[in-house]
């Protein structure tokens, strides 16, 4: 008759207890790289942001464009920065009107700062030669494939000119917002 040796419990055990250990000593870093990875998934951002550019006295109502920095705070992974500039907008205002108008400085193009062209009729972006109408209107022929980017703008009660901030793609002809 042939006996069969009945398995060891004591080395069963051991042996399980050894395989959940290591799987938890892998689970954690695992987890914890995988975290890392998809934290820029999670996080809110991209979004517009009203903030405030300037007053409506700095904004002559001659109906010429002016140039303003947008500053904000910013946050850039774990570092914070203080009233940076972040861009730039055109703003402009008709005679008698209190209504404002915004559009970004950057070139729909190629991302360029986009200038007042000499003379003072019309905006250029000087990387490619773009021209522009007061208006944000493109002036043909131009390798731009969109017009400027108009922004929101908004005048408080107390005179403060906020712009609704944004980033758009460059380079499409579709107005495609930034994330």
């Amino acid at each position: 008759m042939v006996q069969h040796e009945q398995p060891d419990r004591r080395g069963f055990l051991t042996k399980l207890l050894a395989v959940a250990c290591g799987g938890l000593a892998t689970l954690v870093p695992a987890g914890a790289g995988l975290w890392a990875f998809l934290d820029p998934l999670r996080r809110r951002g991209g979004g517009a942001q009203l903030i405030q550019v300037t007053e409506i006295a700095a904004v002559p109502d001659d109906g010429l464009p002016r140039r303003f920095a947008v500053v904000a705070d910013r946050k850039d992974a774990w570092t914070g920065y203080s009233a940076e500039p972040i861009g730039a907008v055109w703003l402009r205002r008709d005679q008698g009107s209190e209504t404002v108008r915004a559009l970004s400085a950057t070139c729909p193009h190629a991302g360029c700062s986009v200038d007042m062209a000499p003379g003072g009729n019309c905006f250029r972006c000087p990387c490619h030669n773009s021209e522009f109408t007061f208006d944000g209107g493109m002036v043909p022929p131009s390798p731009s494939p969109r017009a400027m980017d108009a922004l929101e703008c908004e005048v408080g009660k107390d005179g403060a000119v906020s712009v609704q901030w944004r980033k758009f793609r460059a380079g499409v002809a579709e107005k495609v917002a930034q994330s």
